[in-house]
Parts: structure tokens; sequence; C-alpha cells
């Protein structure tokens, strides 16, 4: 999906391991986010319910923080990097063959199984003879993007990116604004608590400015409608910035790692803070706008933050090394982001009917749904055109070894 390889620190060609696996990490995730939702206590909004229990909300909850923020800021770094390796042009065919194809073929492919995931899961929890809501009619306002919506933001912000950089250069042919102005703030913004406050400052505005906020999911999902919410607008939008001008200065990763426990005991403490305010089941109700959505929103950016900026440390101080297992993960990961939803929807209707606890029901199917995940990837797509489309080439193990040590061409 990312073209990782750099000349920064380690060395020319050298993959940034630690962010392969925060990369990888971000997406497989998704894949447990999305089977909580059967599990939710309080009022359905999925589509099946099941048995509940408080501590699958603290898992949505706290993932849904930063998971996506993460996966954002990540994108802008590496686009970044590969805009400045490959061009622009070479840039915009390379978004186009991993970004805009996988959207634009999957998406119907991935709306169908969907769509017969709800039909199989109305038929299983609802008596016989039950006539099924009536479909809404399609249109600009409430297109399903689904799960995928994150590709079509993805592409927003790429071209903006493309612009904005543009106007940059125009301006400031020497680079000299940059280096003596936007640097030096960078550094400051990525370096403490306080610049974290300025950048989650936008975020907590939107949460604010929204016409209609539920506070307790945080960020609104994008994948209603062809124009997403300003609210997703701003908040992905700032770190898929950040990330962007982090890539600058490389140096600031190492700023992270050695920061990364302080700012995750901070992300935890405002979480608890914000769970304090809004409780741990999910709330239905919008914001009273009162001095509670103030202080909630403000905790809640700069949680966003501190989750980012401590998960990506983390992984500079333990994932640093290059790890077969997390690269392979890496790699898979793209491919089981998009493919994950109908499968863990479909499990989540068989396992209605499975008389096990709670939690031994949970395990097995988020362990049948990775299984059936990572084998469709090893099976289907690693070696194939699917997987050249999403992660370039990879070599096949009866290749000889130095064909296999060398990095993918097409990456």
């Amino acid at each position: 999906m990312t073209d990782q390889m750099t000349s920064g620190p380690g060395g020319a060609g050298e993959r940034l391991h630690a962010l392969d696996a925060a990369r990888a990490g971000a997406l497989l995730l998704g894949v447990v986010f999305h089977a909580t939702m059967a599990y939710l206590p309080g009022p359905s909004f999925w589509f099946v319910q099941d048995d509940t229990a408080p501590a699958m909300a603290l898992i949505f909850y706290v993932s849904h923080i930063f998971r996506m923020s993460l996966f954002f800021l990540l994108a802008g770094f590496f686009a970044r990097m590969m805009l400045h390796r490959k061009g622009t042009g070479g840039f915009v065919a390379n978004r186009a063959k991993r970004i805009l194809l996988p959207l634009v073929v999957g998406w119907p492919v991935v709306f169908v199984a969907i769509i017969s995931c709800f039909i199989y899961g109305f038929t299983q929890s609802v008596p016989a003879g039950t006539e099924p809501p009536p479909t809404p009619p399609m249109t600009a306002q409430n297109f399903p993007l689904t799960h995928l919506w994150f590709l079509y933001v993805l592409l927003m912000f790429y071209a903006a990116a493309l612009v904005l950089r543009g106007l940059v250069v125009a301006v400031d042919r020497k680079g000299r604004l940059r280096e003596g102005v936007v640097d030096p703030v960078v550094r400051f913004l990525a370096g403490s608590p306080l610049g974290f406050a300025f950048l989650a400052a936008p975020t907590a505005i939107a949460f604010v400015a929204a016409p209609e906020w539920f506070m307790w999911f945080g960020v609104k999902t994008p994948d209603t409608g062809v124009v997403p919410n300003a609210m997703a607008l701003v908040a992905y939008g700032t770190v898929f910035a950040f990330g962007w001008l982090m890539q600058r200065q490389m140096s600031l990763l190492e700023k992270w790692r050695s920061l990364w426990p302080f700012n995750l005991v901070l992300a935890a403490a405002l979480t608890a803070g914000c769970l304090y305010l809004v409780g741990v089941a999910p709330l239905l109700a919008p914001a009273a706008g009162d001095w509670k959505e103030i202080v909630y929103a403000c905790a809640y950016a700069l949680a966003i933050w501190c989750w980012v900026a401590g998960l990506v440390g983390l992984s500079m101080q333990v994932f640093s090394r290059r790890n077969a297992a997390i690269r392979y993960a890496a790699d898979a990961s793209y491919w089981i982001y998009i493919a994950h939803l109908p499968v863990v929807m479909a499990l989540q209707v068989v396992f209605l009917k499975v008389d096990l606890p709670l939690w031994p029901k949970f395990a097995a199917l988020n362990a049948i749904a990775f299984a059936i995940l990572f084998a469709s990837y090893a099976l289907l797509v690693r070696h194939s055109f699917i997987g050249a489309t999403l992660n370039g080439k990879r070599p096949r193990r009866n290749r000889s070894i130095n064909e296999a040590a060398a990095p993918a061409a097409a990456e």
C-alpha cells in the first residue's frame, strides 16, 4: 500500500520496520474493532446484537480514538516520502494503482457482500415472516462508502497535498520559509503536550462546532455520502498533514521513541477522563452543548495525539529491527482490512446460535476471521495480480536467496 524505503537513519534503502508494525497494527485492529459491534451494551446500532459486556464497549471506544488517526498520520508521512522518490507523475500513477483501483474495483464486491450479510442477519435474528425495513434510495448524501471510506478520503488528501505543495514551492522556491519557520514549528509541536494541545485544537473545535455530535463515538466516521463530514476531514486531515511535515525531519521519530511511556500514560489518563464524563456504555444521544461537551472535546482531541505519538514511539522502541513475521503481516494488512468486514459480519450471524460464553465466543470469532483472511491472502492474493496491485510483487519462496532478499521493485 505504501512505499516505505528511505535513505534516512540506517542507510539508503532501509525500510522503516517500526512504522510497518504500526500501520499493520492499525489496520488489523479494525477486525477486532468491528467484531465488538455485535457485543456492545445498550441500544443496538449494529445489524445484529448478541450477548453484551461493558469491556466490549471499552475495546471499541479506546481503539476508535487512535486507530484511523494513526493510519492517516503514517499515510501522510509515506506520501511525502514517495513523492520525493518517484516525482509527481510517479506518485500519481502509484496512488492510482494502489488506492484508486482497489476502491473502484473493490467497492462493488464489498458492498454486495455486506448487503448479503445484512439479509442473512435479518433472517436469523427476527421472527419468520417479518418484513425487512425498506431500503432508502441511494443519493449523494447517503452513498454507502462502507469501511472503504478511508481510501476515498485518502485520495482527497493526496490531491489536496499536491495542490498545496505546488503553491508552497511556488512561493518558497529556495525552501527558506520551510526550513526557517515550518520545520522549527513542527519540532515544537511534536515535542511536548503543549504542542499536542495546539495540534488537537482544530479537532476540538470541529467537535463543538458540529451541528450534532455524538460524543461517545468521537470522530464521526465518513462512511456515508460523497462529501465527507467536516469533523472527519479536520481530524484526519490534521494528522495526515502533520505526518507529511514530520517526514521532513526523520529525527522526530526518535523524539517520539524517547517519550512513548509518557505519551501513553497521558493518553490513558485522558481516555479515563473522557469515559468518566460519558460512561462506558455507548451513548446514542447528541451533545448537550454545555461545559461538559467543551471539556470532553478538548480531552478527546488531545488523547488522539497522545495515543498516536505514544504508539508510534512504542513501535520505534520495540519493532525497529527487521522481522519477517511483521513484514508479512504488514503486507497482508491492506488486503485484510479491505476484505474483513463481510467476513466478520457473517461470523457474527453464525455465532448468534453458538452456545458459548461471551469471551470464548468473541475469541473464536476473531480467530476464525483472521484465519480466513490470512489464508485468503496467502492463497489468493500475495502472489497474484491482486497482491501486485495492492503491495507490489512479492518473491516466492522457491526463488533464489539473492532474489528473495531484494526489495520489491514495484513497491
